[in-house]
């Protein structure tokens, strides 16, 4: 198991757990990220990656990306 923000470009990955408070944890999964849910990284900006969830693009930043655990 490694952070979303380690995972390279076009790597295919299953949300293994979602760490941080409840909110963020919420806001997350409002946004389509929850456990078993398949993500692939699209690309990596400086740190901030796009990551393709539920056919979706949604942009994070390595905050965000470090309390996706894959």
């Amino acid at each position: 198991m490694m952070p979303l923000s380690m995972a390279k470009n076009g790597e295919v990955n299953y949300i293994k757990r979602i760490t941080g408070k409840d909110q963020i944890r919420q806001h997350l999964a409002d946004l389509g990220f929850v456990v078993g849910e398949c993500v692939t990284v699209v690309s990596n900006l400086g740190g901030n990656m796009i990551i393709d969830v539920k056919g979706t693009r949604i942009a994070l930043d390595k905050n965000m990306l470090n309390r996706i655990i894959v």
